[in-house]
């Protein structure tokens, strides 16, 4: 077997990420709050544990994708966290969103206990995770970033080194900001098509030959019945779900009025899916805005 991994978090994103570890041929000890999650990856042939600080203390890397900020401090923090566990020299991974500051917390903490640390968060989406194609944005030390390499080409086609610490959430932050606005962007043009009486899939496909072409249009359009293998064809299920899409916007926004930046449409997109998320929908997919725009 290849190196020794323990992969915390088995959601929709940490579960084919570390199934693809797996089909490597890397021995990885998966960890989850849901025993199905659990369940499904010793299914596709991962390692499951009782014991996760037994299983930290002797592993190489630990890899964590987590919902926020706390989740991921509460993780690697405190008597019973990574940290605490981890022998000197693991490296760690956290491929979560969060905020700078805590990613940049995490990483000081690390690095006082003779551990390196990379911020890695994701693009890509579920199919991305599936299919080993995300977009790592990393935060680090160089050496750290060297060593991880041959884990993170398993799970992604595309590996940025943004800076030090923190700075691999920050590029995330900016990128996701983009995302929600583009969304809500996309899902009012053809909105305002279909209320002119045009068919949906003839907006986007001039859309997608014109100067509004954009990757939520291409490859995530959120009308349903528009495309084929996207949330809006079914129901706006898996995929990133809206309350996630609402962290991130928030984060974006912390981030600016942290930094004096001006993100008036990344506050309003914020706004807009805060909406979206008390109406109940925090669950769907984040193109379901769609859905809000035409109520």
């Amino acid at each position: 077997m290849g190196t020794n991994i323990v992969f915390i978090g088995l959601g929709n994103m940490g579960l084919p990420m570390a199934q693809n570890l797996v089909r490597a041929g890397h021995a990885v000890t998966g960890f989850d709050l849901l025993p199905a999650s659990v369940r499904q990856f010793a299914d596709g042939g991962g390692l499951v544990s009782d014991d996760q600080a037994a299983a930290i203390g002797a592993a190489d890397i630990v890899i964590t994708m987590l919902p926020a900020s706390r989740h991921v401090l509460g993780a690697y923090l405190g008597d019973a966290g990574i940290l605490a566990q981890a022998r000197p020299g693991t490296l760690l991974i956290d491929c979560s969103t969060i905020s700078t500051e805590a990613a940049r917390q995490v990483g000081r903490a690390a690095q006082e206990q003779g551990m390196p640390m990379l911020d890695a968060p994701v693009s890509g989406g579920t199919a991305g995770a599936s299919n080993g194609t995300l977009t790592f944005m990393v935060g680090g030390e160089e050496a750290a970033l060297a060593a991880a390499r041959p884990c993170l080409e398993i799970m992604g086609k595309a590996i940025f080194h943004a800076g030090g610490s923190g700075c691999g959430q920050t590029v995330k932050i900016c990128n996701n900001m983009l995302l929600g606005i583009l969304m809500v962007g996309t899902s009012e043009a053809i909105r305002l098509g279909v209320a002119n009486g045009l068919d949906p899939k003839v907006v986007s496909d001039v859309m997608a030959k014109s100067s509004g072409r954009n990757w939520t249009l291409d490859v995530y359009n959120p009308c349903p019945g528009v495309a084929e293998n996207v949330p809006a064809s079914r129901g706006y299920t898996g995929g990133f779900g809206v309350d996630l899409m609402l962290k991130d916007l928030g984060l974006a926004v912390e981030s600016a009025l942290a930094s004096g930046a001006s993100v008036p449409l990344g506050a309003l997109s914020r706004n807009l899916y805060s909406l979206h998320s008390k109406a109940g929908s925090g669950a769907l997919d984040f193109s379901s805005i769609y859905q809000l725009l035409g109520e």
